[in-house]
């Protein structure tokens, strides 16, 4: 590996990448235009709406030493190279780039429609973040540094530089998120994974995918992509368990509640913010005093335990790391000292959100509360059935808007709405900061306010712009001022 000098950065010649005469100097490799820095390589990828030639000047123009294309393309100041599938030449481009860092650390891919970051981050806490590196919708992270991602699976371009920076890190293992749009768009297609992991699959994403048919098989696109070698860790109480089973392309061990599975649950307690039950693998059963509430969180615990035991680590080094489980944004509890619950958590599928309502009935609460909204040129088939199942399975609904993006957010709330207008017991805020007010001014002794489908996330986008909001952040301050209020009074 050659390195700059001046910037320590990476260096590589064209044709130490691909069958080519240049002997070009490459600094990096780019998919997007506005990243190029000078020397790099654009790769035109096809992203379907998205024609990355219209921008091979303006990628020139910043310092392009070559570009990468599909179409015929007139002569330009850099090297031009046609290829039949930037696509796929992409992640071969960047393995050789960072001299293969997939195959220096145990590649770990956890895919489902919920539960993703869930389990991706609890693997990694169990394994320690000194020497496991996490990528999903909470960024990428290690011991050594925490940063945001644009994707919750990458695209190649960064995906093996992030895998390079664990390396220098110090670490043996990436757990990572695999979604299905990535798994359809070939991101991770150079990569063979040695574990892979199913969560669960529930209709989601058919405006990418078109049919739950194809939604199912893309995401079944990782377990083919799992070392022959290796492990594929299924749900076997997922709906979808044969499709996964099916495209398994090594040794299946499975996880849930009956006593056919590899590792099976039982004896479950549930409480706020906690979970007690049992588990047994190899005929030993082990207790677990877990920080995660919810059923779903004792699957996707069980999935995490289940990786960790085939990587061969005992229980007593997997407990001691239990206590230390924390997903940020999923089942964020708040407290501030108010008498009643405030909760915020990512769940916006219709599976996800009914998983956590059926969770929150179980507690000791008055009454639930819920501020949720859907997002804009996301999926709008499922809208309805959103609405649907909060108004009917809470005591209170304000709809609101969730990155309305180029929607008018009254539109998607109106779509939310269209099953349930004979009902009394939902309003509508716009604004989400002041749904997220009203809600927690509406609270009274044990109530549970919920304030769903951002998680942690630090934007909202909007029409024209990007603004920074975050929900806990929000729940905080209108938490403040009421407790002021009383404290004043």
């Amino acid at each position: 590996m050659l390195y700059n000098i001046i910037s320590g950065d990476i260096m590589k010649k064209l044709n130490e990448l691909m069958d080519v005469d240049y002997d070009i100097e490459i600094n990096g490799i780019k998919i997007n235009s506005k990243e190029i820095n000078k020397g790099d390589l654009f790769v035109c990828t096809d992203m379907g709406t998205l024609d990355r030639h219209e921008f091979i000047d303006d990628a020139i123009n910043r310092g392009a030493s070559a570009i990468i294309v599909k179409k015929d393309v007139e002569k330009k100041s850099v090297p031009i190279i046609k290829v039949s599938n930037p696509n796929e030449l992409l992640p071969k481009l960047c393995s050789k780039f960072y001299d293969e860092p997939e195959s220096k650390l145990t590649m770990i891919g956890v895919t489902g429609t919920d539960g993703k970051t869930s389990v991706a981050t609890m693997i990694q806490t169990l394994l320690g973040n000194d020497i496991c590196g996490y990528i999903g919708t909470n960024g990428y992270s290690c011991s050594k540094f925490n940063k945001d991602t644009n994707n919750t699976t990458p695209d190649s371009d960064k995906l093996y530089g992030y895998l390079d920076e664990f390396i220098k890190s110090g670490c043996k293992y990436t757990s990572m998120e695999v979604c299905s749009e990535a798994l359809m768009r070939g991101r991770v297609k150079g990569i063979k994974y040695d574990i892979s992991v199913l969560t669960n699959i529930t209709s989601e994403h058919l405006n990418i995918h078109g049919t739950l048919e194809n939604y199912v098989k893309d995401k079944c696109k990782l377990f083919s992509q799992t070392k022959s070698n290796g492990y594929c860790i299924l749900n076997k109480d997922d709906e979808h368990f044969i499709e996964a089973y099916n495209a398994s392309n090594c040794k299946v061990l499975t996880y849930g509640k009956d006593t056919d599975n590899d590792l099976y649950f039982k004896d479950i307690k549930l409480f706020p913010g906690r979970n007690l039950f049992t588990i047994v693998y190899k005929n030993k059963e082990y207790k677990i005093d877990s920080p995660m509430g919810g059923l779903f969180n004792i699957y996707n615990l069980c999935a995490a335990i289940l990786v960790l035991f085939t990587l061969g680590y005992n229980f007593e080094y997997i407990e001691k790391q239990i206590p230390h489980i924390h997903v940020s944004g999923r089942l964020e509890l708040i407290n501030m000292g108010q008498d009643f619950y405030v909760m915020v958590d990512y769940a916006h599928t219709p599976n996800g959100i009914t998983k956590l309502l059926e969770y929150v009935k179980l507690l000791p609460i008055k009454r639930s509360i819920v501020v949720i909204g859907q997002a804009g040129e996301r999926d709008p088939y499922k809208r309805k059935y959103v609405g649907e199942i909060v108004a009917k399975n809470s005591n209170h609904a304000i709809f609101t808007y969730e990155d309305p993006r180029s929607e008018d957010p009254k539109d998607i709330i109106d779509m939310m709405i269209e099953n349930i207008k004979d009902l009394n017991n939902y309003e509508i805020i716009i604004d989400r900061s002041k749904a997220i007010k009203k809600a927690i001014d509406i609270a009274k002794k044990e109530d549970m306010v919920l304030i769903l489908g951002k998680g942690n996330e630090t934007y909202e986008k909007l029409k024209d712009k990007t603004i920074y909001f975050n929900d806990i952040e929000e729940a905080k301050k209108y938490l403040k001022e009421r407790l002021e209020k009383v404290t004043n009074n």
